[in-house]
């Protein structure tokens, strides 16, 4: 079973850029293909990125598309996702999840990080 932290989250300006990590333990990291979510007050949790196991292999919501970038090291057993020219829409809790039978963008993965909550001031 992998365990999944989150961290990087804050507060940017419009147009600014922050970078989130994960950091996974507990199971062998290149097993799994990852994604990122973001879940609004108010909303349903939505796909933002995933990354297939070996990281060839990348996709994206058409709202991020251009902005973010999903990458991962799999000798750090980290993901990440490089968010620039932030918008305030961005503004959400940012959930990293990882799932065994490779990527997906529902929400059917088997392991998620507890959030990190990024706020983006118009």
């Amino acid at each position: 079973q992998v365990q999944l932290v989150e961290s990087g989250g804050g507060l940017a300006q419009t147009g600014g850029s922050l970078r989130l990590s994960c950091a996974a333990s507990g199971g062998t990291f290149s097993s799994y293909g990852m994604g990122w979510f973001r879940q609004a007050p108010g909303k349903e949790r939505e796909f933002v990125a995933a990354i297939s196991k070996t990281g060839y292999t990348t996709n994206y919501a058409d709202s991020v598309k251009g902005r973010f970038t999903v990458s991962r090291d799999n000798v750090k057993n980290t993901l990440y996702l490089q968010m620039s020219s932030l918008k305030p829409e961005d503004t959400a809790v940012y959930y990293c999840a990882a799932r065994v039978l490779g990527v997906t963008i529902s929400t059917q993965y088997n392991y998620w990080g507890q959030g990190t909550q990024v706020t983006v001031s118009s």
